[in-house]
């Protein structure tokens, strides 16, 4: 597969089939949005470019409501788009017989400016060039006597919505990625890049940076628990910020009345040189103008400053609390509606990741982090380990390759600490949100716990 514009459905197709469904409901109001990804991927492993594939994911989701009754009814096959719209209501029907309350309907509104989704670059970068750069990873691995393994992907994405209230919208966009995975002894070096366009990725700088934290931690030595300054990479910090959406900054947290958005407003959870916002009309991450629901996207800071701001909304929540959408309704598989930060930013320093390790005594340098998971969500704990290229600092320079920690950290509290923002922004998916992205700098943390369970 070569990527180009003749490989998506298009907005004719989509709507189509949408208005489709839309008509063959017989409710009292219908919507209806499909989702379509077709991705090119190259993986290589073991010295080898061992599976190209072109993938298609596509679903299509009706919801009826009729009387007090609502439903909602999904399937893969847009040519099934007639019979999830007769489906939808016929379930309606029987749960408004139940006395079920109807959901929010989406107002008819306008979209304002929008940011560039479609990059030709992105289009252009076809399956031979991404089989050369595996190639050329593999050949750096060997003759440095590493393994090497990774993907480079390029994605159509496409985006349709349309209701019984008049909206009919559609969007469709590049996505571009890479990641290298370099081992060397008992080292590893690990770069990562995603955005709209490949123009940013780098990829050839990310095989020899991966490559050369590998050779730099083959020989690690232990770490002894303790209290440690530490730099933490990019990747390391948007793994952290893949957790704002269970920390609180949510629509339905502020519907039940938890979380930092209803019980710390304006608080300071954070250093002021931190700002956390879920921005889908800036060129970062994977942007795109509106949700599930037809409404339009909005900034909203999460935090500003180091204060706690807002929370994102869908219209269910947003009716809860008598205020409007954010734009951020969101269905993932098999998981109910719920609204969801889905272009995560943090905003960038000025400092280098040079100038960020300067100025540390004596710590650790951490790349990314390793199957985190959320302790408790209203302590803002979380748990995990290094994994990857982790080095001493000694006198503000990169020292000795350590072996992987254990942490147990608090989210706010270790932001709190952070009294240096990298200038350069990484970003990477956020697992199971369609079309997600959290893009970080990395930051430098006083005091963070490393080698305690």
């Amino acid at each position: 597969m070569s990527a180009d514009s003749s490989e998506i459905r298009g907005a004719d197709q989509l709507l189509s089939a949408l208005r489709e469904a839309i008509a063959a409901a017989s409710s009292d109001f219908c919507d209806a949005f499909v989702t379509v990804r077709k991705g090119e991927y190259i993986r290589f492993a073991g010295g080898r470019v061992h599976q190209p594939q072109a993938i298609e994911e596509c679903q299509l989701m009706v919801r009826a409501v009729a009387g007090s009754g609502a439903a909602r009814v999904a399937t893969t096959q847009v040519e099934s788009a007639s019979w999830a719209g007769k489906e939808a209501s016929r379930r309606a029907r029987l749960i408004s017989q139940l006395g079920s309350a109807p959901h929010p309907v989406a107002p008819v509104g306008k979209l304002g400016p929008q940011p560039d989704l479609w990059h030709e670059d992105a289009v252009a970068w076809g399956a031979a060039e991404k089989r050369q750069l595996a190639t050329s990873a593999i050949r750096a691995a060997e003759d440095a006597g590493a393994t090497a393994n990774g993907m480079f992907s390029t994605v159509l994405v496409e985006m349709a919505v349309a209701n019984s209230a008049g909206i009919n919208l559609y969007a469709d966009g590049t996505e571009a990625s890479c990641s290298v995975l370099m081992r060397h002894g008992h080292g590893s070096g690990y770069r990562s890049d995603l955005a709209r366009s490949a123009t940013p990725l780098r990829p050839s700088e990310l095989i020899d940076d991966a490559l050369g934290d590998a050779l730099r931690s083959r020989e690690p030595q232990e770490l002894p628990p303790g209290l440690y300054d530490v730099v933490l990479g990019p990747l390391a910090v948007g793994d952290i910020l893949t957790f704002f959406g269970a920390l609180g900054f949510t629509g339905d947290d502020v519907a039940a009345g938890r979380g930092p958005v209803v019980r710390r407003s304006g608080a300071a959870v954070a250093s002021p040189a931190i700002t956390v916002t879920d921005d889908a009309l800036r060129p970062v991450g994977l942007p795109i103008p509106f949700d599930m629901e037809g409404v339009a996207k909005r900034q909203v800071p999460l935090i500003e400053r180091g204060q706690v701001g807002e929370a994102v909304f869908d219209l269910a929540s947003a009716a809860a609390v008598g205020r409007g959408s954010t734009g951020h309704a969101h269905i993932a598989r098999e998981q109910a509606p719920q609204p969801t930060p889905a272009n995560l930013i943090m905003e960038p320093g000025v400092l280098t990741q040079a100038e960020l390790i300067a100025g540390v005594e004596h710590g650790v340098f951490i790349s990314r982090f390793h199957y985190t998971r959320l302790v408790d969500p209203e302590a803002s704990s979380f748990t995990g380990v290094s994994r990857d290229a982790a080095f001493l600092i000694q006198s503000g320079r990169p020292g000795p390759a350590v072996t992987p920690s254990r942490f147990t950290e608090e989210i706010f509290g270790l932001l709190s600490r952070v009294d240096g923002v990298g200038n350069q922004l990484i970003s990477q998916p956020i697992m199971n949100v369609w079309n997600g992205s959290s893009s970080a700098p990395a930051l430098r943390v006083r005091g963070f716990r490393l080698g305690f369970h």
